[in-house]
């Protein structure tokens, strides 16, 4: 019985969608051997003699062919490879995060500079930057003007280190940015 964590699921088991031995209900079956000989197209209880002869698996290979190509191997070293296979994969993808940095229309020289560094960290890890610009209050008057300034400011001081993906846009009370690190 499986015990769901309060604020999070468990992680689904991924199984192997392949059929074996009985499993497989073709009347005929292209028979590859265990050293890859091709033994010609036979029929499923001679296939299944063949395999169980040799303390082997029968396994489908391709079930879409004419006629389905199946194979003697041990199926539990066939799983086991598929899931280091997974694995590796899974290793080598790349995640890329969106961090969101947040700025008023009012933020000093100082804090904009600091958090335009932060910025060109992010960058620089490959990530995607949000800069959102929050309006509060009366300020939102503002946001055509000083507001567009202040966020054209951090564009012109982020041009040579990133692509500018979603010029600044307004959704709500906030103006939106979104940047990206070059190709």
């Amino acid at each position: 019985m499986d015990i769901k964590r309060r604020g999070r699921k468990l992680p689904q088991k991924q199984e192997i969608k392949v059929k074996v031995n009985e499993a497989i209900r073709y009347p005929e079956v292209r028979l590859v051997d265990a050293d890859g000989e091709q033994l010609g197209v036979v029929p499923i209880e001679k296939a299944l003699d063949i395999a169980y002869d040799q303390n082997l698996d029968l396994v489908e290979v391709s079930g879409k062919a004419d006629p389905p190509v199946c194979r003697v191997m041990n199926f539990d070293k066939y799983r086991y490879e598929l899931k280091k296979k997974q694995q590796e994969a899974k290793k080598k993808q790349t995640v890329i995060e969106t961090k969101e940095i947040k700025f008023r229309p009012k933020t000093e020289t100082h804090d904009l500079n600091f958090k335009i560094k932060r910025i060109k960290k992010f960058l620089s890890q490959k990530n995607k930057v949000k800069v959102t610009m929050r309006f509060r209050g009366r300020e939102i008057i503002y946001a055509q003007s000083v507001g567009l300034a202040a966020i054209n400011r951090i564009a012109d001081a982020l041009r040579e280190d990133c692509v500018i993906l979603q010029e600044p846009k307004m959704e709500g009370r906030q103006m939106v940015m979104f940047v990206g690190p070059k190709a």
